[in-house]
C-alpha cells in the first residue's frame, strides 16, 4: 500500500490560517476522491471535509463550513486544506484519506489553535 503524507500543521492563534497539504509520493491521485479528517484527544476521527474525483462535488462538516476549503493542486499532485478563522477547537491531528485500496493512512498533522 501507499501511504500518504500530510504537511502544513503547527501552532497558529485563533483568528489565523494554515494551509494543510495532503501527498502521494511516487502516486498520482488525481482520479480519486480524497478526503479530510481530524482527530482531538479523547475524541473519534471525524470528517473535515472531501473532494470528487473531478473536485466537482465538496462537502464539508458543519463545523468547518465557510472557514475551510479543499481544493486539488494536479501541479504538485496534492490535496490541500486551506483553513481560515482558525478556533481552538479546530485543535487535533488532521489526515488525509484517499479514497482507493491502494492508499493508507499518513502519520497526520498537528494543527494546535492556542493563544
Amino acid at each position: 500500500q501507499v501511504q500518504v503524507v500530510e504537511s502544513g500543521g503547527g501552532l497558529v492563534q485563533p483568528g489565523g490560517s494554515l494551509r494543510l497539504s495532503c501527498a502521494a509520493p511516487g502516486f498520482t491521485f488525481s482520479s480519486y476522491a480524497v478526503g479530510w479528517y481530524r482527530q482531538a484527544p479523547g475524541k473519534e476521527r471525524e470528517l473535515v471535509a472531501t473532494t470528487s474525483s473531478t473536485d466537482t462535488i465538496t462537502n464539508y462538516a458543519d463545523s468547518v463550513k465557510g472557514r475551510f476549503t479543499i481544493s486539488r493542486d494536479n501541479a504538485k499532485n496534492t490535496v490541500d486544506l486551506q483553513m481560515n478563522n482558525l478556533k481552538p477547537e479546530d485543535t487535533a491531528v488532521y489526515y488525509c484519506k484517499v479514497y482507493g485500496r491502494l492508499f493508507s493512512w499518513g502519520q497526520g498533522t498537528q494543527v494546535t489553535v492556542s493563544s
